[in-house]
């Protein structure tokens, strides 16, 4: 039977481009029909391209990802989906900066086991980068803070009739609309800014 080849692609956010990893599957000789895309953190496989791509596989099928952090970045799980690909799905990897990483060249034990010892360090590494990254960011935003950083959104700045505008409405001098316009805000707005003062 025809061997058919598929790409996987994942980036963490929807602002980051994929466009390097797709050369390069492309390079490797995937057609764009069978990339798939998943623009989402690493943390899981809760992916919904991820889930299709495997529903795909089967024992004549060879899936290329250009490193292993792009499959995912947590340990255990990569190791598990792993073991779902090549094992329950028996389909072939090629991870292709990482050419120990390819199940197509040695089927035998020494091959078996030099490919899980590569597997499992950088599968650690991949998680290890994720935890610091998000070390990194936790204590840059604890710097940021100490500078005066403020995060969220920033408060409304009431107007100057905005105390007088609900003192007549809560007196029922002015109906909502008014008070609103007298503001110059949206109704809705008002009335919950309004609220905090009543």
């Amino acid at each position: 039977m025809k061997t058919k080849y598929f790409g996987y692609m994942r980036v963490s956010t929807r602002e980051q481009n994929e466009d390097r990893q797709r050369i390069q599957l492309k390079k490797a000789g995937i057609k764009d029909s069978k990339l798939y895309l998943d623009k989402q953190s690493g943390k899981d496989f809760n992916r919904r391209n991820y889930k299709k791509l495997i529903g795909e596989l089967d024992e004549n099928s060879v899936l290329f990802i250009t490193s292993i952090d792009r499959l995912g970045r947590n340990y255990k799980e990569i190791i598990e989906q792993w073991k779902i690909i090549t094992q329950t799905k028996k389909s072939d990897i090629v991870v292709l900066d990482m050419p120990l990483l390819d199940t197509r060249r040695s089927k035998d034990l020494l091959g078996t086991l030099i490919s899980d010892l590569v597997l499992s360090l950088l599968s650690y590494v991949a998680e290890t980068e994720r935890t610091f990254i998000k070390k990194r960011q936790k204590e840059g935003i604890e710097a940021a803070k100490k500078r005066g950083v403020k995060f969220g959104r920033p408060k409304v700045k009431l107007p100057e009739l905005f105390l007088q505008a609900v003192e007549a409405w809560k007196n029922k001098e002015i109906v909502l609309r008014e008070a609103s316009a007298l503001c110059k805000m949206p109704i809705s707005t008002f009335h919950k800014k309004a609220k905090e003062f009543i």
